[in-house]
């Protein structure tokens, strides 16, 4: 069995698969949780092939009972975490801040924020059974034109993160905030259609960068 277990919410595509990828490929078991199944099983015959393994969850993270059933799974199976990265996010369109649907809105704070903090409620105790590494991957839309509804509830979380940190300071336990460089992912493509691509970060790039970084 594996010394090292991740756990990545969001891993079905983008800097989620990314990093899922190369933890396998350093032989990290990886725990994937994403929503769409297919995506998870091609992200498996990529980590498969390259000789890794992973574990693979089709759960919403808005689904508290399902969340609190894998946890108690991976303490019963592994014990614990050595590391939990959070990509998993709600991207609501663009719009002004006056004409935000309120159903955009409504799922951005259930997304970012209240599915945010009920998964560090429960994979705390995961990650100081291990010593273990929350990562939090950041944005700087806060404030910028037509984001308010991704700016300001992406700003909140890395809030909670940052007062996560400040609480566990003294813990076996370390929280951290790391910001990608701009990828061409379908969420970058959505904000902004028809942009150059050329001169964007490959999430690939971005996975290994933040990897060395923890």
């Amino acid at each position: 069995m594996t010394d090292k277990i991740a756990l990545i919410t969001g891993a079905s595509r983008g800097l989620g698969a990314a990093l899922a990828q190369e933890l396998a490929a350093a032989g990290t078991h990886v725990i994937a949780l994403a929503r769409t199944p297919g995506a998870l099983e091609e992200l498996d015959d990529r980590i498969l092939a390259a000789g890794g393994s992973a574990t693979l969850v089709p759960l919403d993270i808005t689904d508290e009972t399902g969340i609190q059933r894998l946890c108690l799974n991976i303490h019963e199976r592994w014990g614990g975490l050595d590391l939990w990265i959070h990509t998993a996010v709600h991207a609501a369109p663009l719009s002004p801040t006056g004409h935000v649907a309120e159903k955009d809105w409504d799922k951005s704070v259930d997304i970012n924020l209240r599915a945010t903090q009920r998964l560090i409620a429960n994979i705390e105790p995961l990650l100081l059974a291990k010593s273990g590494t929350a990562v939090l991957p950041c944005d700087t839309k806060s404030g910028a034109k037509f984001f308010a509804a991704y700016g300001a509830t992406k700003a909140a979380q890395k809030a909670l993160f940052d007062s996560w940190a400040a609480e566990t300071s003294d813990a076996a336990l370390n929280v951290v905030c790391v910001e990608p460089k701009a990828m061409p992912t379908a969420t970058r493509a959505r904000f902004f259609p028809g942009e150059d691509r050329n001169p964007l970060s490959p999430p690939s790039n971005e996975a290994k960068r933040m990897l060395r970084q923890l």
